[in-house]
């Protein structure tokens, strides 16, 4: 039998989901490989005693931090509010920086990326994390590249992921790093979720919901970006539109909005072109027409890199029926 040691950190206010769903996907290896291989999950305290989770269930951790742990081929972190009264922790910072250097395997789920950045962990690292704290995060650890408008992100040994529900995509994609591609697609089919959704929605919309408080600068800038996509926008051509330097802008709106101008206007443009395949019929060159690109094969080129998946295999996966939707945005 192969067994695959996973330590998930517990600390009071965790997201149980984020232990939970990996639990239920790595404990389901077991049963579809008819005991050939499995995952040995443990759970380590931060604290000694039971520990509560955000939505009041408590659980006895395996071990804490403090008593003698085994090699882990895999740590993870879940997410929660707690994660933020742990980053001045140095017991807990120091375990989870000891524990990087002897595992396979470092990630966090959702805002659990906020302890390894604390722990010096993300720095010069590629990361995702939820789109509510991405301002924060990118405050916070400055020397983290952070993409908000991914689920799960590997950079090297270390993977974080989006949202509370893609630890289990991120689950899904260790095991089939494990155990291969089979197994992760039995597992998923268990489970009745997508296998490693292709870059999934989740991210996109609450992306640009995210914006600046209401009569500021930054906000005023995402307004015009946000009402004239299908503008050919530059850092120069936003700067002349309000009377600034492009440094000056570029800086008073990665300040604002925890992301570069340009990245928010991809985004943006993704984001628009995902709701036209998801609510309409129009093809794909008025698609890209409408949302700023220079053709279809422009879109459908930054479309995949960001999503994972082509437009035209989304819109089939994601495109709404009802009909009232899809005649008001042929109309729009």
């Amino acid at each position: 039998m192969r067994k695959i040691s996973v330590a998930v950190m517990l600390f009071p206010r965790f997201q149980l989901l984020d232990l939970s769903g990996p639990a239920d996907a790595f404990g389901e290896v077991k049963v579809l490989s008819q005991g050939e291989c499995e995952y040995e999950m443990l759970t380590v305290g931060t604290t000694r005693g039971p520990i509560k989770s955000s939505s009041g269930i408590t659980i006895n951790p395996d071990r804490t931090i403090f008593d003698p742990c085994p090699q882990f081929d895999t740590v993870l972190v879940p997410g929660g509010l707690g994660v933020f009264d742990v980053l001045e922790d140095s017991t807990v910072l120091d375990w989870l920086a000891q524990q990087s250097r002897s595992c396979r395997r470092l990630g966090a789920v959702c805002n659990g990326g906020f302890a390894l950045g604390a722990a010096g962990l993300l720095k010069d690292k590629t990361v995702s994390t939820h789109w509510m704290d991405v301002a924060r995060m990118a405050r916070m650890f400055p020397t983290a590249r952070i993409e908000p408008d991914r689920i799960y992100i590997k950079d090297g040994g270390l993977y974080t992921t989006a949202g509370v529900t893609a630890g289990i995509d991120l689950s899904l994609l260790l095991i089939e790093e494990d155990f291969g591609k089979k197994m992760a697609l039995d597992v998923a089919k268990y489970l009745i979720v997508y296998l490693r959704r292709a870059g999934g929605q989740s991210q996109f919309s609450p992306l640009l919901e995210m914006q600046a408080d209401v009569d500021t600068e930054v906000a005023a800038i995402q307004e015009f970006i946000l009402g004239k996509l299908h503008l050919e926008h530059t850092v120069e051509s936003i700067a002349q539109h309000f009377h600034m330097s492009p440094r000056n802008l570029s800086r008073v709106f990665r300040k604002g909005s925890g992301v570069s101008l340009m990245a928010f206007v991809n985004d943006a443009r993704i984001d628009a072109a995902r709701r036209y395949l998801e609510v309409s019929d129009l093809a794909l060159k008025d698609i890209a027409g409408r949302c700023g690109f220079d053709n279809s094969d422009s879109l459908r080129r930054l479309f995949t890199r960001r999503l994972d998946i082509g437009p035209l295999d989304y819109r089939q996966r994601f495109r709404s029926a009802d009909p009232a939707k899809l005649l008001q945005a042929k109309s729009v």
